[in-house]
């Protein structure tokens, strides 16, 4: 089964059209200088909204005081952030508010809309019950029940695909909406073969792997097969400098972003993504609109994005998905991306998004609070 992007409600279309543009307030702990794919769609995300016509405010870690991540130091938390976000709220005035991650920020905005009266929209973007076992040995239930609380105010919760939908049902999630992912595909896009010939240096075919260097993606399984040719790995993380250790055959570019990262998918034969825990896999569509093949196990995220299209291969013997996935036709691996279109996916996160009326609500709730002291005094 594959991805699809359903038409936008005809109810949303017609209230987005009525109100016109709005003040879309993104809210995520997830932000540049990261290099992932929650960052690349939000920032896309944010690009494709303003060229429509609305106002964005991206609420990100670099306007507050941070600390790193345990564990993980590339990503930074920021510190007390909720007095700020007040204020930015206050400057700003938002019509809609979109919390996109459960982390410091998110849990402030949380707080922030629920103490006004304003609805908001969430996102569940990455597992990270699965995430804090495989670091912590901490249970995903502990976790699952963190992340229903935090979710449980949400007006629309926007999971990338069916499989997620259907998980987060299983845990007790409610108000689940489908927000689908879209591809760049001006800057991925297929590219001369030898362009890394130089630089890299290793015997045909290229096997490439892009994301995050971190236990929890799994790339072990990928650096240990048995294959022809030469293993590469894109990106940075905290399991970077033990891989390279242990790999040294292994070409690790480091992190990439823009047109050197869309180069290094475009030089290779074949892409493997050994995860076994992300929620979609945007990696997946840059790398088909970059007309190269996909080898992943076939497990939520591949069979969703890829499901059993002729542009690669899933198999549980990664080895043999990696060998499988170069007699696949890059073209058809480009044109199965193409449809994949960031249109679509506004259409869609616009028809989740909840507008409202801050100085409205506002009233309300004054009105209600003197309604309830009037009750009070006569009684």
């Amino acid at each position: 089964m594959t991805v699809s992007f359903p038409p936008s409600s005809s109810a949303a279309s017609e209230s987005l059209g009525s109100r016109g543009a709005e003040r879309i307030m993104i809210v995520t702990d997830a932000w540049l200088p990261q290099v992932n794919g929650v960052v690349r769609t939000l920032d896309t995300l944010r690009d494709h909204l303003e060229r429509r016509g609305h106002a964005v405010r991206m609420v990100t870690p670099d306007q507050f005081d941070t600390v790193p991540c345990p564990t993980y130091p590339q990503i930074r938390l920021a510190l007390v952030p909720r007095q700020k976000i007040a204020a930015a709220m206050d400057d700003w005035r938002p019509t809609v508010v979109h919390i996109a991650t459960e982390g410091p920020l998110g849990w402030a905005a949380r707080g922030l809309c629920i103490d006004r009266g304003w609805p908001f929209t969430t996102a569940f973007h990455t597992r990270f019950p699965e995430y804090v076992q495989a670091r912590f040995w901490v249970p995903v239930d502990w976790s699952y029940a963190l992340l229903r609380h935090f979710h449980g105010r949400s007006k629309a919760i926007m999971v990338a695909t069916p499989s997620i939908e259907d998980e987060l049902t299983g845990w007790g999630f409610h108000n689940i909406r489908r927000w689908g992912r879209g591809v760049d595909t001006t800057l991925f896009r297929p590219r001369d073969k030898t362009a890394l010939d130089a630089a890299i240096q290793g015997p045909r075919p290229w096997f490439v792997y892009v994301g995050r260097v971190a236990i929890e993606k799994n790339i072990e399984a990928f650096l240990s097969l048995d294959l022809p040719g030469t293993k590469i790995v894109v990106g940075g993380g905290p399991q970077l400098d033990d891989l390279r250790a242990r790999f040294p055959d292994v070409v690790f570019p480091g992190e990439k972003r823009g047109e050197e990262l869309a180069l290094h998918y475009a030089v290779a034969d074949a892409f493997v993504f050994p995860s076994l825990t992300d929620t979609f896999g945007l990696v997946l569509l840059e790398a088909l609109a970059s007309g190269v093949p996909v080898a992943a196990f076939p497990v939520a995220g591949p069979l969703d994005v890829i499901g059993d299209a002729p542009v690669g291969r899933l198999d549980e013997d990664l080895r043999a998905a990696a060998l499988g996935a170069l007699k696949a036709d890059p073209m058809v691996c480009r044109a199965f991306a193409e449809a994949r279109s960031w249109g679509a996916s506004v259409d869609q996160f616009l028809s989740n998004i909840c507008p409202f009326d801050a100085e409205a609500l506002a009233a309300e709730g004054a009105g209600a609070n003197a309604e309830a002291g009037a009750g009070a005094g006569g009684a």
